[in-house]
């Protein structure tokens, strides 16, 4: 992870960057004080593997945080509207994680405390939403994925679907794009 190392450093910080497996992490059972994931382990396919695997790691006491999209919010509405071009995966859907009770169901017993707060994170981008899509289309991995499985018409149809979340969410003007989209805040204290 040449380019987060390479932020750390830039910032002055003290940090090491490893690729893992979120259902099988490669370290001691409570080897950190604080386990984060910002819109990571939510797409594992074994949410409960995730779990147990986030709480193993982390010390009694320490913090394990999440940042996960909801399924009521921009980024839920986008599966969706992706999920009607792919066939479905067979894993439970990423944004449950975005859900209050499923949270507390494969977190809660292994915490003394939960903290769970809806936020908004803001997509802003200099051009308009035809141009986000094609970002996405490049540059995010679900997204990128559905394009590659279809064929032309197929993908001209996503494009256009996509295009028009984009445009009705959008609260820029025709040439920026400005979009809210909610995720839930998770902040457990391992008991």
């Amino acid at each position: 992870m040449q380019v987060s190392g390479s932020r750390a450093q830039a910032e002055g910080l003290r940090a090491c960057f490893e690729e893992a497996d979120a259902e099988a992490l490669p370290f001691d059972d409570a080897s950190f004080d604080v386990v984060v994931s910002l819109i990571g382990a939510m797409f594992a396919p074994r949410p409960d593997h995730v779990a147990k695997e986030l709480l193993r790691v982390c010390v009694p006491g320490g913090t394990i945080a999440m940042a996960n999209w909801t399924s009521q919010g921009f980024v839920g509405q986008l599966f969706k509207t992706v999920s009607k071009f792919i066939a479905p995966s067979g894993m439970p859907a990423p944004v449950l994680w975005g859900d209050e009770a499923t949270v507390r169901e494969r977190l809660g017993q292994g915490l003394s405390e939960l903290s769970l707060t809806r936020r908004q994170y803001l997509f802003d981008y200099p051009f308009p939403p035809s141009e986000v899509v094609e970002f996405f289309r490049l540059y995010y991995g679900p997204t990128n994925r559905a394009f590659a499985s279809l064929d032309a018409d197929g993908q001209a149809q996503l494009r256009q679907e996509l295009e028009t979340l984009w445009a009705v969410h959008n609260r820029a003007g025709v040439d920026c794009t400005t979009v809210l989209a909610e995720y839930l805040d998770v902040i457990g204290i391992r008991a």
